[in-house]
């Protein structure tokens, strides 16, 4: 499993971010464009996950989205962890959708 930092997420084009953490979370702020699936649902919900294309999964801190990202390796998934997560997002002053649930 490889590791990504915000700001290097935040330069790629169109990518596909997985944020494992809690709704709640997710609504009080998010990366454009990410998808909610919570580390608690992951594994019902692999199916959702892509497989044409690395996935970056984000929590809030990075903990969960480290045990995401090593569970989707596992099972096939290029996954890449993104350190720091939301809150190193938010830090770095990249911008943060509002924009609901998209799941």
């Amino acid at each position: 499993m490889t590791d990504i930092s915000v700001t290097e997420l935040a330069a790629l084009a169109d990518p596909v971010v997985v944020d494992v953490r809690e709704p709640y979370e997710f609504e009080a702020g998010h990366a454009a464009g990410a998808i909610l699936i919570p580390l608690g649902e992951l594994r019902e919900r692999l199916g959702e996950v892509p497989r044409e294309t690395p996935v970056y999964v984000i929590c809030a801190a990075g903990g969960r989205s480290q045990q995401g990202a090593a569970f989707l390796e596992q099972n096939g998934v290029e996954a890449v962890n993104v350190t720091g997560g939301m809150n190193a997002w938010q830090r770095a002053g990249l911008p943060t959708a509002l924009d609901g649930i998209r799941s």
